[in-house]
């Protein structure tokens, strides 16, 4: 996997990237959310840079996994954004980032996972993957190579429009959370 991470401590971004390249993961590390962003544009501009295979058409330029022979239409498999970062916050790279490729996984690590939910719900329109900091290496690594659980988290929207609505409550959000947890395997937080 390719994974793009942006935490502005470098302790923790040192440690991260260790515990992934042990398992053989391609890792790219930023100290910034304008610096994440920078890379990931310019990832995504190489992309569209890539000759075809034969028989493709031009304008579509994906990657493939060695591994697996599948087709990757994101820069990177995940980003991993710390939520409270300097120049921007992981939740506007994340905004950005979507913008570029709604279907990109994005990974949020935060101290305060239930306000990280809400905000991404109430900002992003979407759910994104949470992890609750400080992160275990083995959780960090089950979690980016768990990709069931990304999965069932596309299929969540239906649950944010109901908390979008004004009328929504509490409860609707407590809900969001606690589906999002199970889906998660109750690893992260």
């Amino acid at each position: 996997m390719k994974i793009l991470i942006a935490e502005d401590d470098a302790s923790i971004a040192e440690a991260y990237k260790d515990a992934l390249e042990t398992r053989n993961h391609e890792i790219i590390v930023t100290e910034n959310g304008e610096e994440c962003l920078r890379k990931y544009q310019i990832e995504t501009q190489h992309m569209q840079e890539l000759p075809p295979l034969i028989g493709e058409h031009k304008q579509r330029s994906h990657r493939y996994d060695a591994r697996t022979k599948r087709k990757i239409t994101a820069p990177f498999d995940v980003v991993i954004l710390d939520y409270k970062m300097p120049k921007k916050d992981g939740l506007q790279v994340a905004k950005e980032i979507f913008e570029i490729n709604p279907t990109q996984r994005v990974i949020f690590a935060s101290a305060f996972v239930q306000d990280t939910l809400v905000d991404s719900v109430k900002y992003l329109k979407r759910v994104v993957e949470l992890m609750q900091k400080p992160i275990g290496l083995q959780q960090l690594i089950d979690t980016v190579e768990d990709k069931e659980a990304f999965e069932a988290l596309s299929k969540l929207i239906a649950s944010i429009r109901k908390i979008k609505d004004p009328d929504s409550t509490n409860k609707d959000i407590q809900n969001l959370f606690q589906n999002v947890r199970r889906i998660q395997k109750y690893r992260t937080y």
